[in-house]
């Protein structure tokens, strides 16, 4: 019996993310149907997570790569009142006049 593979946090993570997209309906085949069968959803969360058993160690790290920089990107668009805040709190003077792009560089993100 082959030894079970372990994976990380950050793998469960998105596993948790595309099977949450699955239950509420949302996540996509390729072709924009979306997925109604449960065994496909598992086998698409294994791969964007890197555990596949079915694909290469390196497939894997770079199917995970290409998710948690997929990720970091939609994470990064805060809003110009969230932004506003930190800068609030980070005490950055001229910030009421700044756009979300100048409080996105003051605060250095």
């Amino acid at each position: 019996m082959a030894a079970r593979k372990t994976t990380t946090e950050a793998q469960k993570g998105t596993i948790a993310r595309v099977m949450h997209e699955f239950k509420e309906g949302e996540l996509e085949r390729n072709d924009g149907e979306p997925v109604t069968d449960r065994r496909q959803a598992i086998a698409i969360a294994l791969r964007e997570a890197g555990a596949s058993d079915r694909e290469s160690p390196a497939d894997n790290r770079s199917n995970f790569r290409r998710t948690r920089a997929k990720e970091r990107d939609t994470r990064s668009h805060a809003t110009r009142a969230a932004l506003y805040d930190e800068a609030k709190r980070r005490d950055i003077k001229g910030r009421s006049r700044m756009s979300r792009g100048e409080l996105e560089q003051a605060l250095n993100r």
